[in-house]
């Protein structure tokens, strides 16, 4: 029999009225009757309410015991009165009357409560993390996170999956995210590095002659932190696949997820599979944004050449359309009734994002035809404002904004302006996960700042062109089997069909200025493997960080994780980055040189 309970804090029911019972748990929280004390006694399971009278013996040493000291209750399980029952709980129509009672740990004055769900500074709740978890929300995130990796789990082995485990200490690569590396002590010298992802191995894995593997797989990137996204290190889905197409691999994954969302999703709806597969040039120029939420039904219009035509008298919009700009419509279906104030608050907001502000243009009925009006109406004509009614399919209800640029920047801002005037419209449906898929990005962009080609994504993808037309291919125009899946404006997983032809890879690495013998040095073990018979294969990665946080309903990462850092990639519990002592620098043959 337990020494410290023979129930825990959630179980106790009116089938148990009359039990000798012991329970043992944090005091949550007390109220002081006069006569009477009543103490909520929590654990990990929940709550009971247990009550002592001031007569007793134990009244006055609980009176003075502090919230959050654990303690050990024993008593008999009765019935509350009816203007005391909390139908809210399990246990909310009984209560323990206390007969002894042992204090197993005291607590000392809290650094911030437990009790009452309070907003705190992130700081006090990062150092006293250990507290900060025992608040019911933060509890169940938690708790949440776990069944999530094990429905997961299970799905992924019901799918034929393997699970294996790569290493942690591996080769630092020159392509990718920052590295954290490891001073090897054996090695003076040399670094290990803690691996970005398991990209190389779970390749290796499939050219082992393994079919399927995954990995709950802990990844590090000496990055800086964002709301979806941990400094430092996240856990990942890291899966692969042998012998696969790309939609092979979209076949096993979106029945997955769909089955992962509609059981954590809270009555959420999730958009039936096969998801909508979107290619990566349209999602830029519908959404503005290579993560697109679909929930927002706003689509946006490009709308350059009405701008270029003497139609329109803009001379600013003309002047940056000169000198290769774009004209982006952002256009808003019901929006006759909104006040003036509601479109110069949008242009306030777009010049505190940085731009020179969002024009617009409102439409109505006058004498049998629809006319523009606002600030810059003047500048269009009668058949402008027609030409632009017809392009964006709009009516007189409705309202265009507009966005002109140098094109990457105004095919960003816009997409941000998008989900902006979706979110004050109140035109996205909370009540959904809307799934889709991000297909054919190009292998290559333009490096403006370097003045050079460089990869757009994984360097490691197949071009989607026969390797006799590589060379003779504009590389900009070259497509590879990449994919994301997004999921409400959050890429939820990157992923591609490998380049497993040794020769291919050297040319692909070619156009970046990579010879065959830098390829060779820096990526040995990979080109080595490909070289003994390598199958077609392709896997993803989905982030479970992020995905516990969509389901869990957060707009942080570090709402859904257990130990997390500060945005400044500091452990404030375990005081970490920290120094260490000369005796160790000196193990590793490494010196500190102060600035």
């Amino acid at each position: 029999m337990n020494k410290f309970r023979t129930h825990n804090c959630s179980e106790l029911t009116e089938k148990d009225i009359g039990k000798n019972i012991r329970l043992s748990g944090w005091i949550h929280r007390k109220r002081d009757h006069g006569n009477l004390l009543f103490l909520d006694i929590r654990d990990h399971f929940g709550i009971t309410q247990c009550v002592i009278e001031n007569k007793d013996k134990n009244f006055k040493i609980l009176e003075k015991l502090k919230p959050e000291s654990v303690i050990l209750v024993a008593g008999d399980v009765v019935k509350r009165s009816k203007d005391t029952e909390n139908k809210e709980l399990k246990t909310g129509l009984i209560e323990v009357a206390i007969k002894n009672i042992e204090i197993l740990s005291e607590a000392s004055e809290l650094p911030m409560p437990v009790f009452g769900e309070q907003e705190y500074p992130e700081d006090i709740r990062l150092k006293y993390r250990f507290i900060d978890l025992r608040r019911k929300e933060m509890h169940e995130n938690i708790q949440l996170r776990s069944k999530i990796l094990s429905f997961i789990r299970k799905k992924m082995l019901e799918n034929n999956f393997l699970e294996f485990q790569t290493p942690i200490l591996t080769a630092s690569s020159p392509e990718g995210a920052r590295d954290f590396l490891v001073p090897s002590r054996l090695h003076p010298g040399k670094f290990y590095a803690l691996p970005q992802a398991p990209q190389q191995f779970k390749q290796m894995v499939m050219i082992s002659g393994f079919d399927r593997y995954f990995q709950i797989a802990p990844c590090f990137r000496d990055e800086d932190g964002r709301a979806d996204r941990s400094p430092g290190e996240h856990y990942q889905l890291d899966m692969e696949m042998a012998f696969v197409e790309q939609d092979d691999v979209f076949k096993v994954v979106e029945p997955i997820f769909y089955d992962l969302f509609i059981k954590f999703g809270k009555g959420k709806k999730v958009n039936k599979h096969p998801f909508p597969r979107i290619t990566y040039k349209e999602s830029l120029e519908k959404y503005g944004t290579d993560k697109p939420d679909l929930r927002n039904p706003i689509e946006l219009v490009d709308v350059t050449k009405i701008f270029e035509s003497d139609d329109v008298k803009l001379k600013i919009f003309k002047e940056i359309i000169r000198k290769k700009g774009i004209a982006k419509a952002i256009p808003v279906k019901n929006t006759s009734s909104k006040p003036r104030s509601f479109f110069d608050n949008l242009n306030n907001w777009a010049i505190a994002e940085g731009a020179s502000g969002m024009a617009y243009i409102t439409f109505e009925k006058s004498k049998n035809k629809i006319i523009g009006k606002g600030p810059i109406s003047k500048f269009f004509s009668e058949k402008a404002i027609l030409e632009l009614i017809k392009t964006c399919k709009i009516s007189e209800q409705d309202s265009i904004f507009f966005v002109c640029n140098e094109a990457t920047e105004a095919i960003k801002f816009s997409g941000i302006a998008r989900q902006k005037i979706g979110e004050e419209l109140k035109l996205i449906d909370n009540t959904n996960f809307s799934f889709c898929w991000i297909i054919d990005y190009p292998m290559y962009q333009y490096d403006e700042k370097e003045k050079k080609i460089d990869f757009s994504h994984n360097p490691f993808s197949m071009p989607q062109i026969n390797i006799k037309d590589f060379d003779k291919s504009d590389p900009l125009k070259i497509l590879a089997y990449q994919y994301d899946l997004v999921c409400n404006g959050y890429e939820l997983s990157s992923g591609a069909i490998r380049n497993h032809i040794p020769e291919y890879l050297f040319k692909v690495f070619n156009k970046v200025g990579y010879s065959k013998s830098m390829v060779e040095k820096n990526f040995s073990g990979m080109i080595k493997a490909l070289s003994y018979g390598a199958p077609p294969h392709g896997g993803m990665a989905p982030g479970i960080d992020r995905i516990v946080m969509l389901l869990a309903d957060k707009k942080n990462i570090r709402e859904v994780t257990l130990f997390p850092m500060n945005q400044n990639a500091e452990d404030l519990l375990m005081e970490a980055p920290s120094e260490v002592t000369e005796k160790q620098l000196k193990e590793l043959n490494i010196k500190i040189i102060k600035k």
